[in-house]
């Protein structure tokens, strides 16, 4: 497993945790470019989650589909190994 896998598993222990609808996007020939890499609802909220792992960062266009998301109202997050609690306080 990858150290950005792993950091997956972890977001979705916690989606799963406070009874999340949450799916992995998974990029393509089709698909929009800097979508986050977890789509998810929690009781009536949307989160956008970048998902990064040791030192990498998210790339402009990531963080402007989060500005995006942010701006209709939803809730985009960059989470990585040592910030899981900014997650889960945003869920609670």
């Amino acid at each position: 497993m990858t150290p950005e896998a792993k950091v997956k598993a972890k977001v979705h222990a916690l989606l799963k945790k406070y009874d999340a609808y949450a799916v992995n996007y998974i990029g393509g020939m089709y698909a929009n470019n800097g979508t986050p890499d977890i789509l998810a609802c929690v009781k009536g909220k949307f989160f956008g989650i970048e998902v990064k792992a040791g030192r990498n960062k998210p790339t402009e266009l990531q963080l402007s589909n989060l500005r995006r998301i942010e701006a209709a109202g939803g809730i985009g997050l960059v989470i990585n190994e040592s910030n899981l609690e900014v997650l889960e306080s945003a869920l609670k």
